[in-house]
């Protein structure tokens, strides 16, 4: 007995005296427990970048924006031009998920009465665009966040009496938002050439298609590349393959979603949320004005329909969500 305790002091002697080798850590982008302060300090300057940035090329398109359909939503560059409120959607995301998380964290400070500040700021600087659709889409996302931060059933229903209310409100006050959901609910009320056409474009395509390239309907359907897309692959490539695209967004935003069932990072959880949300609710609004389901809103399908500033903006955003799902094992990211 002696000579077993002796020997089970000195394993664990020897297991003392072992040496350990650093975990090798990389600077990890979130708030919620940072492996290095230089990392954290440029994560919140990057925030803070990021936030700022944004609502200022939003507020510059008011008065420096190129005017289109009625729209000033776009800044001309040499050779391009940007939208700003495309970028504005993953950053001001991101942003509102630090600012629940801190609140949470640390109680004194504001974060909540912060994020409001900035929501209300953003929404009103895209409706005087006048861009409602991209309004619904952060009115939605932020709101998705705010509740999973712990949001008080009163704020639940303030927030949507006053969803309904602005949208009542754009009704009376927004000829074109009026006009859409008149020739909505009315195709015979106004013009609906646009919705019509899509309708015949996956009409003539049946199930499997007339094949690549051999597509009518996108000679004389108006944004056919852009924002009725899924009209046109609805033609060429049939119900069948249409079905497919739905089920790869559905994919990915319920498998982002069952990543973060197992992570117990506020911020983490708060931030890929809000940027999952934001692309699953685009996908949605495309293929459901393309299909009639909804009053066509002129927003593009994720990664599908052409368009320099939302493709980059998408990619930002994905790209973000990525970083934020990724497992982590022992503190190691992979």
């Amino acid at each position: 007995m002696s000579s077993a305790a002796s020997s089970r002091r000195c394993r664990e002697r020897a297991h003392e005296l072992r040496p350990h080798r650093p975990e090798r850590r990389r600077p990890v982008v979130v708030d919620g427990r940072p492996l290095d302060a230089g990392g954290a300090r440029h994560a919140h300057r990057l925030r803070r970048a990021a936030g700022h940035g944004g609502e200022a090329l939003l507020a510059y398109t008011l008065v420096g924006g190129v005017e289109i359909k009625g729209a000033r939503r776009w800044i001309a560059l040499p050779g391009l031009s940007l939208q700003p409120s495309e970028f504005v959607k993953p950053t001001f995301a991101v942003v509102s998920a630090w600012l629940f998380a801190r609140y949470r964290l640390r109680e004194r400070f504001p974060g909540q009465w912060i994020a409001i500040a900035l929501y209300a700021l953003v929404v009103g600087l895209l409706i005087k665009q006048p861009d409602l659709g991209m309004a619904a889409v952060v009115s939605a996302v932020w709101f998705t966040q705010f509740f999973l931060a712990g949001l008080r059933l009163v704020w639940v229903a303030l927030g949507m009496a006053t969803g309904i209310a602005g949208l009542v409100g754009a009704y009376f006050a927004l000829p074109h938002v009026a006009s859409r959901i008149d020739r909505f609910l009315d195709p015979a009320s106004g013009d609906s050439y646009q919705v019509d056409r899509s309708m015949d474009a996956f009409m003539n395509g049946g199930w499997w298609g007339r094949g690549p390239g051999e597509g009518t309907v996108k000679e004389y359907l108006p944004d056919a590349h852009a924002d009725f897309v899924f009209a046109v692959a609805g033609e060429e490539l049939g119900l069948v393959t249409c079905l497919i695209i739905v089920a790869l967004f559905a994919f990915i935003v319920l498998r982002g979603f069952s990543r973060l069932l197992q992570e117990n990072n506020l911020f983490v959880v708060l931030a890929a949320t809000g940027l999952l949300v934001q692309f699953g609710l685009q996908a949605v609004v495309n293929m459901a004005s393309s299909l009639q389901l909804m009053p066509p809103k002129g927003m593009t399908l994720p990664f599908l329909s052409y368009g320099g500033s939302s493709l980059l903006a998408l990619g930002l955003g994905m790209g973000m969500a990525l970083a934020l799902t990724r497992r982590r094992y022992g503190g190691v990211e992979t």
